[in-house]
Protein backbone atom coordinates (compact mmCIF):
# COMPACT_ATOMS: atom_id res chain seq x y z
CA UNK A 1 0.00 0.00 0.00
CA UNK A 2 2.83 2.44 0.84
CA UNK A 3 4.28 1.87 -2.63
CA UNK A 4 1.03 3.26 -4.13
CA UNK A 5 0.56 6.10 -1.64
CA UNK A 6 4.04 7.59 -1.38
CA UNK A 7 5.18 10.08 -4.01
CA UNK A 8 8.95 9.91 -4.47
CA UNK A 9 9.09 13.62 -5.29
CA UNK A 10 7.54 14.53 -1.91
CA UNK A 11 9.05 12.11 0.61
CA UNK A 12 9.10 14.81 3.28
CA UNK A 13 5.28 14.66 3.25
CA UNK A 14 5.38 11.00 4.33
CA UNK A 15 8.46 10.63 6.55
CA UNK A 16 8.24 12.04 10.07
CA UNK A 17 11.35 14.20 10.25
CA UNK A 18 10.46 15.13 13.85
CA UNK A 19 10.58 11.50 14.96
CA UNK A 20 13.23 10.73 17.62
CA UNK A 21 14.34 7.78 15.45
CA UNK A 22 14.81 10.06 12.43
CA UNK A 23 16.98 12.39 14.49
CA UNK A 24 18.89 9.65 16.32
CA UNK A 25 19.79 7.92 13.05
CA UNK A 26 20.79 11.24 11.47
CA UNK A 27 18.57 10.54 8.44
CA UNK A 28 18.13 12.96 5.55
CA UNK A 29 14.86 12.60 3.63
CA UNK A 30 16.27 14.65 0.74
CA UNK A 31 18.85 11.92 0.08
CA UNK A 32 16.44 8.95 0.31
CA UNK A 33 14.84 6.98 -2.46
CA UNK A 34 11.21 5.95 -2.21
CA UNK A 35 12.32 2.36 -1.59
CA UNK A 36 14.62 3.44 1.26
CA UNK A 37 11.83 5.48 2.86
CA UNK A 38 9.40 2.54 2.67
CA UNK A 39 11.99 0.13 4.06
CA UNK A 40 12.68 2.49 6.98
CA UNK A 41 8.94 2.91 7.69
CA UNK A 42 8.46 -0.86 7.62
CA UNK A 43 11.39 -1.27 10.02
CA UNK A 44 10.15 1.50 12.34
CA UNK A 45 6.53 2.62 11.78
CA UNK A 46 7.17 5.72 13.91
CA UNK A 47 9.00 7.14 10.90
CA UNK A 48 5.70 7.51 9.02
CA UNK A 49 3.83 10.78 9.45
CA UNK A 50 0.62 10.14 11.34
CA UNK A 51 -2.24 9.94 11.20
CA UNK A 52 -2.75 8.31 7.83
CA UNK A 53 -6.27 9.12 6.63
CA UNK A 54 -7.64 7.27 3.61
CA UNK A 55 -10.71 8.23 1.62
CA UNK A 56 -12.10 8.95 -1.84
CA UNK A 57 -9.05 7.49 -3.57
CA UNK A 58 -6.73 9.82 -1.68
CA UNK A 59 -4.38 9.54 1.30
CA UNK A 60 -3.41 12.26 3.75
CA UNK A 61 -0.29 11.77 5.86
CA UNK A 62 -0.01 13.88 9.01
CA UNK A 63 -2.42 16.04 10.98
CA UNK A 64 -4.18 18.25 8.41
CA UNK A 65 -7.82 18.75 9.50
CA UNK A 66 -8.47 21.24 6.68
CA UNK A 67 -7.68 18.48 4.17
CA UNK A 68 -9.95 15.99 5.98
CA UNK A 69 -12.92 18.29 5.35
CA UNK A 70 -12.22 18.21 1.61
CA UNK A 71 -12.36 14.41 1.73
CA UNK A 72 -15.91 14.56 3.04
CA UNK A 73 -15.34 13.75 6.69
CA UNK A 74 -13.44 14.58 9.82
Amino acid sequence: MLERLIDEKRLEDFVSTRSPTYKARNLDVTKMTKRQAIDLIMEDPNLMRRPLVLGKGKAIFGYKPEDYDRMGGK
